[in-house]
């Protein structure tokens, strides 16, 4: 960036490129406290709005966060959870009665705070990949889940109503092994599965439900299991917390 362009940036515009960089630098590190409105418009002699803006700009971006009565800190990503992608799919686990989630968490403590099963049209999209009518119902299953108390991640699953009606899946509890065991009881065990990952800015409703910071974007992760026909059997739409997770994927050449 040239001089002139510089010269030309609004103040608060430099005041956060200068505090940027110095988090870049490890001048302020993940945790330390940074100045605050007070401390910026001493240094750089400016009104408390456009210090404000500058804090404003590094909060947009996720670098920095609040707190409450304490100043303004660079923010820390504390890895919550490791995302093993392939081990977690494994039929070794859900054939085993294991969630799927004890290839991820060990011992810790996961909960799912909050579950909903009915029937609705699927979205378009789900349901030309469970090749159901576009006005028939499916089964859906929301839920919440935390881990050590925090939430983590939304998932909503889409299963064709006929195949699982009368079956654990359309009770809140699926019991041992979840879906995918009660879907091989019926004879539709799932052999493949598809897995497709993009991230985006959260909206009102899973900034709230996952307590999300300004700046935190969530990662979408929409997973097809297909049974041995090749018929897809459960489409799986989840959103994380994109700050708690690292995806991992380990497999051979």
């Amino acid at each position: 960036m040239n001089r002139r362009t510089v010269g030309r940036q609004p103040k608060y515009q430099r005041i956060a490129a200068d505090l940027k960089a110095a988090i870049a630098a490890g001048t302020y590190t993940p945790g330390q406290r940074i100045p605050g409105e007070n401390d910026l418009m001493a240094t750089y002699e400016v009104a408390r709005m456009t210090a404000r803006q500058a804090l404003a700009t590094l909060r947009s971006e996720g670098l920095i966060e609040a707190r409450k009565g304490a100043g303004i800190f660079v923010r820390q990503y504390e890895v919550v959870i490791r995302r093993r992608g392939v081990q977690r799919l494994s039929l070794n686990l859900w054939a085993q009665g294991k969630s799927v989630w004890s290839a991820d968490i060990d011992d810790r403590s996961l909960e799912v705070d909050s579950v909903s099963v009915m029937e609705e049209p699927a979205p378009k999209g789900v349901a030309a990949t469970l090749d159901t009518p576009a006005e028939a119902p499916v089964c859906v299953r929301r839920r919440r889940f935390l881990l050590d108390g925090r939430p983590v991640l939304f998932a909503t699953s889409y299963l064709d109503a006929e195949l699982v009606a009368g079956t654990a899946i359309t009770q809140p509890d699926t019991g041992p092994g979840g879906i995918y065991a009660r879907l091989d009881e019926i004879g539709h065990k799932p052999v493949h599965f598809r897995e497709e990952i993009r991230s985006r800015m959260p909206n009102a409703e899973e900034t709230a439900g996952l307590g999300l910071t300004p700046g935190t974007p969530v990662t979408l992760i929409c997973r097809t299991a297909f049974a041995e026909d090749g018929r897809a059997v459960e489409v799986n739409d989840m959103v994380l917390d994109s700050s708690a997770y690292v995806l991992e994927y380990e497999f051979d050449a």
